[in-house]
């Protein structure tokens, strides 16, 4: 069961990591700092450059943290955020990714719920430190702190559809 979480772990958290390391930089297939902030003006999104750094380093930070197995709750929680977000931007276009939907960020949402219900296994960082076993609640309160960090960030930062548009002419 351990080698089947490490490698979960180290799947997902990587992926979100390198999502994170997309949205800022020009590696792995990113378009730097300025294409992440203009995806994000796109989107109706708020900030520019600040939102693009902020959702890159919460991607990269929580998906380090999973991959590594250290404060799994936190990390699960940033992932969980970030990804909801991402949810409700492509929420418009359906569930399947291959039409731009919701699929790929929901796997992520769930995956990351998943591993903070189980833990992060003997393989990891919160094990080295003694960290765990968390208590099972933890995995509500993951959930409904990483689901309202994504829902409150969508409120706060995204632009009624007008704006949006007229931002992207600019």
């Amino acid at each position: 069961m351990d080698t089947g979480i490490l490698i979960l772990r180290l799947l997902v958290g990587l992926l979100i990591a390198g999502h994170g390391v997309q949205k800022i930089s020009s590696h792995l297939g990113g378009k730097g700092l300025d294409g992440g902030a203009d995806e994000f003006r796109a989107d109706g999104f708020r900030g520019g450059a600040l939102t693009a750094l902020a959702a890159g380093g919460g991607q990269i930070g929580s998906g380090l943290l999973l991959a590594l197995g250290f404060l799994t709750p936190l990390a699960a929680m940033g992932a969980i955020g970030v990804m909801t977000v991402a949810l409700t931007v492509k929420r418009h276009n359906g569930l399947w990714a291959q039409n731009d939907g919701y699929e790929y960020p929901l796997v992520l949402i769930v995956t990351a719920a998943a591993l903070a219900a189980t833990g992060p296994g003997a393989w990891s960082l919160d094990a080295v430190f003694g960290l765990m076993p968390y208590p099972l609640w933890w995995t509500g309160l993951v959930l409904a702190a990483g689901v309202g960090s994504g829902l409150l960030t969508r409120l706060l930062l995204h632009r009624p559809p007008a704006t949006a548009q007229a931002a992207v002419r600019r």
